[in-house]
């Protein structure tokens, strides 16, 4: 097999395809950037055939200074019955002024005869008539036989042909396409040693994700022989999406010794994952393999134990190596050690046999079988210990609050109002304030307690507030958990907090993220 994989990605066309992905010009020169910077060879940038926004990023693409990577258009065959010269989208594909040029034609019988409404030869003349001019024209092509693998099943002989004949008019690359994403490992692997003793050309791969096999797939098929793989990050793309970057690239790499991007850029992947999410509106997975927030994260006691002796012995990597780090949770299922090193990540010293740790732990099992989980809330867990070990006293003692929501129907208004009783440095505080909501009411009246006493105060925002009920089965008693994440512009801390009552488990965790912002001022940036 030939070490050198050829890595193509399709996040700003296929990946875009994808259900809530939708990307401006803007989004996708940003993207395009950062993958550029983590080391990817050909990056597809779109379809100027399909919209105006496509050719706008051609345009911009083509003044870019790109350090490794080269951008490639992509379109179709020829038009039934039409010149590839005087095709109006093949010469937009010209005009997109790309190296190379992505082509998809049709391989498998049925949309030929069904869909196209043609015949199997004017099929295989649109592919050679169109590779042909393209080549021409100076452009590298990469011919994507979709559906192929459907195809080939159908009829491998003439499947065979339509690839052959890209092959045969120039085509640098034909890329075997599992389009509907049905096929299996075993079936890609026999397909595609059958094309690569049929082509002279280089052979890729191009898989969807519909089985779940999309990177198997892709890993079967390089095994085969090919050299040329196609994918998106995050395995962003329609319906399941596609063979997902963000894993195919890591273990080719580290698993299989076929480097694709170098060391010092692989260490970016997370980064680069994240960021592309960012960009695209969508939510991280966290339990991605090799990038996600639960990747590398341990929390049965006996695991923790083992890892604290030797990474690697829960480890299949180590996690720095794509930019992810270790991370111990602490639950019910938690051991001692569990508790010292997560004390100890967050800058606590903690003797992993001392009493203190028991009761630590103790603790937290019993807060979490009443409904608490600090896995997703770091400053209620650090609080909890400093508190335990004497390190912190509060900052302020809530003595009263009280929420009153007026509607009228009638008016067509609501108003949320909140009174919020302390006690601050041996003196009370005593505030009303209005909110939009009742939980925005109780938030105001809390900082405008606090504020005359702590003006940095005005830096905190809250970003997200998750509700989740423990026990819907209890109906309008179900106990609730609240998860408040906040910011300061420099840092993001979560908190927690339960109770048979919405409100009360809104105050628990937006007192608790005050109190943890007032700690770590009070620390110092060292700590932060």
């Amino acid at each position: 097999m030939n070490a050198a994989i050829q890595l193509y990605d399709t996040t700003l066309r296929d990946g875009a395809q994808g259900q809530g992905v939708s990307l401006s010009v803007n989004d996708k020169l940003l993207i395009a950037r950062r993958l550029d910077q983590l080391g990817v060879a050909m990056i597809e940038g779109g379809w100027p055939g399909s919209n105006p926004k496509d050719i706008e990023f051609f345009q911009a693409a083509a003044r870019h200074p790109w350090q490794k990577a080269r951008v490639a258009a992509f379109g179709s065959t020829r038009r039934v019955g039409v010149r590839a010269e005087g095709d109006e989208q093949v010469r937009l594909l010209i005009d997109a002024a790309t190296p190379i040029v992505t082509i998809f034609g049709k391989t498998w019988t049925l949309h030929i005869e069904e869909v196209l409404r043609t015949t199997r030869a004017e099929n295989l003349a649109m592919i050679s008539d169109t590779v042909r001019h393209l080549v021409a024209n100076g452009r590298e092509v990469v011919y994507d036989a979709e559906h192929f693998f459907d195809g080939c099943k159908a009829d491998s002989a003439y499947a065979l042909d339509c690839v052959a004949a890209a092959s045969e008019a120039g085509a640098a690359t034909v890329v075997l396409c599992d389009t509907n994403g049905g096929t299996l490992p075993r079936e890609i692997a026999l397909m595609t040693a059958q094309v690569l003793s049929r082509v002279r050309c280089r052979v890729g791969i191009h898989t969807h994700d519909d089985s779940g096999l999309g990177v198997a797939n892709a890993l079967a098929a390089i095994e085969s022989g090919a050299t040329h793989v196609q994918g998106t990050m995050n395995g962003f793309g329609e319906r399941t999406g596609n063979c997902n970057l963000t894993t195919l690239i890591p273990i080719l790499q580290l698993k299989m010794g076929l480097p694709v991007v170098s060391d010092a850029e692989l260490a970016h992947l997370r980064e680069v994952s994240l960021f592309i999410d960012d960009v695209a509106n969508q939510n991280s997975n966290p339990r991605a393999p090799f990038v996600g927030a639960y990747a590398f994260a341990h929390k049965g006691g006996m695991h923790v134990n083992a890892v604290n002796k030797v990474a690697a012995s829960y480890e299949h990597i180590p996690p720095q190596l794509v930019g992810n780090s270790q991370h111990i949770l602490v639950g019910e299922l938690s051991g001692r050690t569990n508790v010292f090193m997560k004390a100890r990540d967050l800058g606590i010293s903690l003797d992993e046999k001392a009493p203190e740790t028991r009761d630590i732990l103790e603790t937290i099992k019993g807060m979490e079988a009443a409904g608490y989980e600090f896995e997703s809330a770091d400053a209620s867990f650090e609080l909890l210990v400093r508190k335990a070990l004497q390190h912190h006293r509060p900052f302020f003692e809530t003595l009263e609050y009280r929420v009153s929501v007026r509607h009228s129907v009638e008016r067509r208004y609501e108003v949320s109002e909140a009174t919020v009783k302390l006690r601050v440095r041996d003196a009370e505080s005593y505030t009303v304030a209005d909110g939009d909501g009742p939980v925005n009411a109780l938030d105001q009246a809390l900082r405008k307690a606090l504020r005359q006493f702590h003006p940095s105060l005005d830096e905190v925002r809250l970003t997200d507030y998750k509700v989740r009920i423990i026990d819907s089965t209890s109906g309008t008693e179900a106990r609730t958990r609240v998860l408040i994440s906040s910011t300061d512009g420099r840092s993001t801390w979560n908190t927690v907090g339960v109770s048979d009552n919405i409100l009360d488990a809104s105050w628990l965790a937006l007192a608790e993220s005050i109190e943890f912002f007032l700690l770590r001022r009070e620390m110092g940036p060292k700590t932060a």
